[in-house]
């Protein structure tokens, strides 16, 4: 027998998802509750406390409920909610992050998943910062576009209902109009930032895949770098990575060249083309004349931003090829 896995709410989005892309690992074995005690604490804490690995797909609150029942210490808990993501003892879940994470992934029994907006934002940013390009109090913005599967249930059913009731039919909405989204702090926690960026969110008319933006003004950034310093930086940051591919300049060059509906102008930034994949791409792009950059990175929000960087801890936690199932 494998290694045993709950995932305690697979009944949602991202649980489907991580169910799909581990149903067939001959390495694993898939546990669930029967429906009718799955609001038994009794019966939850009896399963959670017997497997290797609990994945939690759940709403914040029901994650922490969650981590209360879990007595056993030998059970590693990866966490795809908000609930713990800057919490103490839980170890953050992007293995690209910075040299020797995934060592400390391994060695955790609590690792708390990413957002997939903070994925790209922090992708992008936290070399720069590491390497004084940007500097930690510097006031960054990012904004960008999700399908809206990132959204939950009810997002997808308000765009999904047929026939769709009035205010449906957006092709595009903005939202966090508070200017408190939820994954701020990760934002500015893992970037390494004295204060959070301005978070400028939206959803699209489509089911998943996102681009995610940092415009910066170079020409009055301290050491005044240029496009090629900050791609060479991103670069050397995820050189070897499987997952994460930093684009060249030449294929940067040529986009910026391109118009809508050009050969190439669509497959490479729409935010649909790695849907399905645990990929990440990243972009820049610069007008050294204006002393002005554009940093993108594009992903799937139910891939790299949730189900398969929930698979990809997993396997790290237990030891397995970090790319199976991926």
């Amino acid at each position: 027998m494998g290694h045993k896995i709950f995932i305690d709410g697979e009944a949602g989005t991202t649980g489907l998802q991580i169910r799909q892309r581990l149903a067939a690992r001959k390495d694993l074995e898939l546990v669930s509750i029967e429906p009718a005690r799955r609001k038994d604490p009794a019966a939850r804490a009896e399963l959670l406390n017997a497997v290797d690995v609990a994945i939690l797909c759940l709403p914040d609150e029901g994650a922490k409920e969650a981590v209360s029942l879990i007595t056993n210490p030998a059970v590693a808990v990866v966490d795809p909610s908000t609930a713990h993501r800057t919490a103490p003892g839980w170890v953050f879940g992007f293995p690209e992050w910075k040299p020797g994470h995934r060592a400390a992934i391994a060695a955790s029994k609590r690792i708390t998943n990413p957002g997939c907006w903070s994925t790209g934002f922090i992708a992008l940013a936290a070399p720069l910062v590491r390497e004084g390009l940007i500097p930690a109090e510097w006031p960054l913005t990012t904004h960008g576009i999700s399908g809206y599967s990132g959204g939950g249930r009810g997002l997808i059913e308000e765009f999904e209902q047929q026939p769709a009731p009035q205010g449906t039919q957006d092709a595009w909405r903005p939202y966090g109009l508070n200017l408190a989204h939820k994954h701020l702090p990760e934002m500015q926690a893992y970037v390494g930032l004295t204060h959070p960026p301005i978070f400028s969110p939206s959803v699209g008319r489509y089911a998943q895949g996102m681009i995610v933006e940092i415009p910066l003004p170079l020409r009055v950034l301290p050491g005044k770098p240029s496009s090629a310093d900050l791609r060479t930086a991103l670069t050397r940051a995820y050189a070897g990575e499987r997952f994460v591919e930093v684009a060249d300049a030449g294929e940067c060059g040529e986009l910026q060249k391109a118009r809508a509906g050009a050969s190439g102008y669509v497959a490479a930034l729409d935010p649909e083309a790695l849907n399905g994949s645990n990929r990440m791409r990243l972009f820049v792009f610069g007008n050294d004349d204006r002393g002005e950059a554009r940093l993108i990175a594009l992903l799937d929000n139910l891939g790299k931003g949730a189900s398969g960087a929930a698979v990809q801890n997993l396997n790290l936690v237990l030891g397995l090829e970090e790319a199976a199932g991926l």
